[in-house]
């Protein structure tokens, strides 16, 4: 990374220390007028800011000011924050060491660092003393690529807590630098770097080239500024922290800067010791040799090594059948961790098919939870059980009005009660109409709560439209493509089965992209089913066909669509015009009485539905 990044925050707050109005369109942010031509207001909105990059330029000709964040800060005197200003445009002014040559180690010195490990070779190149009042403050100087002392660090060697105040302390209004820059081989592109200044001396006295060590400890990054040029003439960084309770000193930060490869030393390499120094005198120089060559890139959270992945067997996959036979020999059924996504007109029966496919994850064996935007609990337990029980169980009569009204027969109500019921869930709506609640938990959250404290594995959410929060100062786009993506990221969480529904927008020629709303939702998404009316040249015969749009597993799709036909009674859908299938709460035969006048099942292929 470099001295900085661009947030586009910055771009914002410069206008404002400006006084310049400024207005977004697209990535730019257009200024009135421009900063360094700003008696020329002639031409307005022909300086912008990028607000992805950081890069500006005055598109007047007699201007043709351009640059970036970092270009506006050293004109304008604009903070860009505390590091990147001390690199850019420092202002302090720091105490000049004035000294005549190199110091000449005491013996007082090379006792002490002979007593860690050290050799008098390493503390000469390094030009290590002490104090002539006191032999016991070991003077550490600083010197830079320039072999200029700019910084002095001094460090007891009696330390007693019980008698001294601080064991190590610094020469005041020092510039702040690495410790072993002088020392260093520019040649060699790589760079060791130690907390303290005898895990430095430490590493160079096991060989190692082009170790230094921070001035101020692992805290202190205050030398940043003051050594990024220093840093940036380095490939690789390796950091020799100190390891305390299973972290490496130095190691966030330095990642965090470096702008090339950051290595730092293995666990297994400290063999229980805190530093370099304690590694030195406990194993020997071979031991700090081997850290050092042996040390492994920062792992990224989101990078790994292929060959370090587990090999995947598609077949072993937890997975359920769909319900529909040419479903599954497209899909292979549906996988746990999969979010999936059912589209078609309104009014055609999507949500019909999509809670078909509930039925069938329960039929498996696994908890469901439902959200319906559109329909209250008692709605949808309606719908729900005359789709579970199926025809036979289904009796219609018509009402006054001559609508044909349809119910599930009371004496298997129980049964279908029992079957399904400590394996389905459904989202309460009615709590919505309840405006006491300040803080209603989003629709994510509760389908959290589902997963862990009920055990739900398939989650049939209708409609995305309803389901995302509706927030005034967000773009609408922008919501329903944080949802997608949370639910995206919540069937990997949990090992959960999503399935989702979405409108189309009114193209007459469909495509992925015709979802209603963000482009990126399908781009989330496992598969895409569209329940839709047949081509008018096609040669189906049946009322709907389900296409398959998308299919990530495989790439295996149907434009064409499975036939699929509808019975109104029961609300089920299928390949064919047969719909008394079982789903598992019939094993338990019992006989049940049918009469002419009680009973409708026979297909309509002109009813609406």
């Amino acid at each position: 990374m470099s001295i900085y990044t661009f947030d586009p925050d910055d771009a914002e707050r410069f206008a404002r220390e400006q006084s310049i109005r400024v207005r977004k369109r697209g990535d730019e942010l257009q200024f009135a007028y421009c900063p360094y031509c700003r008696n020329n207001t002639d031409d307005k909105n022909t300086f912008a800011i990028n607000l992805e990059t950081g890069q500006f330029k005055c598109l007047r000709a007699s201007c043709g000011a351009h640059g970036n964040m970092i270009t506006l800060s050293r004109d304008f005197d604009f903070s860009l924050g505390t590091m990147a200003d001390e690199y850019l445009n420092s202002k302090k002014r720091f105490k000049r060491i004035h000294r005549k040559g190199y110091p000449v180690p005491t013996p007082a010195a090379i006792s002490y660092l002979k007593g860690r490990g050290i050799s008098q070779k390493i503390i000469e190149t390094y030009h290590i003393s002490s104090k002539k009042k006191d032999e016991n403050i070991i003077v550490f100087p600083f010197y830079d690529e320039n072999n200029i002392l700019q910084f002095v660090k001094y460090r007891k060697a009696d330390f007693d807590k019980e008698r001294d105040r601080n064991k190590e302390w610094c020469e005041a209004d020092c510039k702040p630098i690495l410790f072993g820059m002088a020392q260093c081989n520019m040649e060699n592109k790589t760079l060791v770097m130690t907390e303290g200044q005898i895990d430095s001396l430490s590493v160079a006295e096991a060989g190692i080239e082009n170790a230094v060590s921070v001035p101020t400890g692992a805290k202190g990054f205050t030398w940043i500024p003051y050594c990024w040029d220093f840093l940036s003439r380095f490939d690789t960084l390796i950091v020799f922290g100190d390891y305390e309770n299973g972290n490496i000193t130095l190691l966030d930060e330095m990642h965090k800067h470096f702008h090339g490869t950051v290595k730092h030393v293995r666990e297994a390499d400290y063999k229980d010791c805190k530093d370099a120094n304690d590694l030195l005198q406990k194993y020997g120089k071979d031991a700090v040799r081997d850290a050092v060559e042996n040390s492994e890139p920062v792992k990224h959270p989101r990078i790994i090594r292929l060959v370090d992945v587990k090999r995947l067997n598609v077949s072993d996959l937890e997975r359920f059948s769909t319900g529909f036979g040419k479903l599954d020999e497209t899909l292979g059924g549906f996988y746990l961790g999969q979010l999936g996504i059912t589209t078609g007109k309104r009014g055609l029966g999507k949500s019909t098919v999509t809670s078909q496919f509930g039925i069938f994850a329960i039929k498996s064996g696994y908890n469901v939870f439902f959200y319906s935007g559109e329909l209250m609990a008692e709605r949808f337990k309606e719908w729900f059980e005359r789709q579970v029980a199926g025809n036979r169980f289904v009796n219609g009569r018509l009402d006054k009005f001559r609508k044909m009204q349809y119910t599930v027969d009371a004496n298997v109500t129980p049964k279908i009660e029992k079957w399904y019921g400590d394996h389905v869930y459904f989202y309460d709506n009615s709590i919505l109409l309840d405006s006491d609640d300040e803080e209603d938990e989003t629709l994510i959250q509760v389908m959290q709560a589902a997963a862990m404290q009920y055990n739900c594995k398939v989650f049939i959410v209708d409609n995305l439209m309803t389901a995302i929060d509706d927030d005034i100062n967000s773009d609408i786009y922008r919501q329903q493509s944080n949802f997608v993506k949370e639910l995206a990221k919540f069937a990997k969480k949990y090992n959960a089965f999503i399935m989702l529904v979405a409108h189309p927008k009114k193209d007459e020629n469909f495509s992925p992209d015709s979802i209603l709303g963000s482009s990126n939702i399908t781009n989330l998404c496992d598969f895409i089913l569209r329940y839709a009316e047949p081509k008018k040249d096609s040669n189906v015969n049946a009322p709907r066909v389900l296409q398959i749009w998308k299919n990530r597993l495989d790439g295996k799709v149907n434009y064409e669509g499975i036939p699929i036909y509808y019975q109104d009674s029961s609300k089920r859908v299928s390949e064919s015009d047969l719909f008394d299938w079982e789903v598992g709460w019939e094993s338990e035969k019992e006989e049940f009485t049918e009469t002419d006048e009680d009973v409708f099942g026979d297909f309509n292929a002109d009813e609406e539905w």
